[in-house]
């Protein structure tokens, strides 16, 4: 086949096998051809690709899981990489589903112009950021769990043995469950899960006291902000990436954390909505930060009572903070995650 001139690729990810496809620029297809995931083989797919003209751009799915080192391999070889989100179920539905249309669809999207969304880096804090929060959020979870089955377990004690071990804390329980030394089932399960969750609440601990050095390090003012803490920090830090650059403003950070606001007007009715889209952890850091401050804070207890005497109901009011703050938070953020700049001149007198 002649090779073309410009050539757009798109890539249909899995987690053992990718899938490609090859457009001119007229959207005519090239070719479909499959590739194991591995390193070694992003190499043979880059040797194919060329086989048909010089590749200017690419379409990946799932470039924050299963299509990351692709898109950061291609991006290594100057390559202009596009995130594609999965075809809209309507038209699934009417068109069907297969590996090759998916990879063809990712590439369309790109030559058509509506995948404008750069990939994100993990190569920096916001990386490491990232790996600790997956780890916490398990941990996390199985920890409440254990306790969760430690206040089920004790109300099959007899008074005489709740009165002893159950406690309004969660810690004073677990030390209290630990040293139980009977031979029955009930004694046995409650001493295994207090272990369990003292093992996993110092996980846990310790889990916070790594995520909190990394942000202090990263960005020692962003917690100085009223309602932020370590951790919500640490989750806007890892949504917005390593390459902030590919964030143009604080609206596109907003839409990114799912508190742009959304038109919901009909007839007479005028007004926004919560919107659904975005990071869903990043939204929820927000909301954090908004509800503790709509708390605690005098001036937006002062601000909410406005508002509610205007007619806004609480989810109104949440997400206008919600969208405050992340217009408060993107220059920080921002900042704090551009690597300085390295000047090579020097001074030859």
């Amino acid at each position: 086949m002649a090779a073309a001139s410009v050539i757009t690729l798109g890539v249909d990810t899995h987690k053992d096998l990718h899938v490609a496809v090859t457009l001119d620029a007229l959207g005519r297809r090239l070719g479909i051809a499959s590739f194991p995931t591995d390193d070694a083989h992003h190499a043979d797919l880059w040797q194919w690709v060329a086989g048909f003209g010089q590749l200017a751009q690419a379409g990946v799915e799932g470039t924050g899981s299963y299509g990351y080192r692709l898109a950061q391999f291609l991006t290594g070889r100057g390559i202009t990489v596009f995130e594609v989100n999965r075809p809209d179920r309507a038209a699934r539905r009417r068109r069907g589903k297969s590996d090759p249309v998916d990879a063809e669809n990712a590439a369309r999207a790109v030559l058509s112009g509506d995948a404008t969304a750069t990939p994100k880096t993990r190569t920096g804090p916001a990386g490491q950021l990232r790996a600790l929060l997956v780890a916490r959020r398990s941990a996390t979870k199985s920890r409440t769990q254990a306790e969760l089955q430690l206040r089920s377990l004790i109300l099959e004690l007899d008074d005489d043995q709740r009165a002893q071990l159950d406690r309004r804390r969660t810690d004073h329980l677990a030390a209290a469950c630990a040293t139980l030394t009977g031979a029955d089932g009930i004694s046995l399960a409650l001493a295994s899960l207090a272990r369990r969750w003292q093992f996993l609440d110092t996980e846990v601990r310790a889990n916070t006291a790594q995520v909190e050095a990394i942000v202090r390090q990263t960005a020692p003012r962003l917690q100085n902000q009223p309602g932020i803490g370590p951790i919500t920090a640490a989750q806007l830090l890892a949504t917005a990436g390593d390459n902030p650059d590919r964030l143009s403003s604080e609206a596109a950070f907003a839409a990114l954390c799912g508190v742009s606001p959304v038109e919901h007007s009909s007839g007479k009715t005028q007004r926004h909505r919560l919107n659904l889209g975005g990071d869903r952890a990043a939204n929820s850091a927000l909301w954090t930060i908004a509800n503790n401050r709509l708390m605690h804070d005098p001036r937006i207890r002062e601000y909410a009572a406005r508002r509610t005497a205007l007619g806004s109901s609480r989810k109104e009011i949440l997400r206008l903070l919600k969208r405050y703050i992340a217009r408060q938070v993107f220059t920080e953020i921002r900042r704090a995650l551009t690597p300085p700049k390295i000047n090579h001149t020097r001074d030859l007198t």
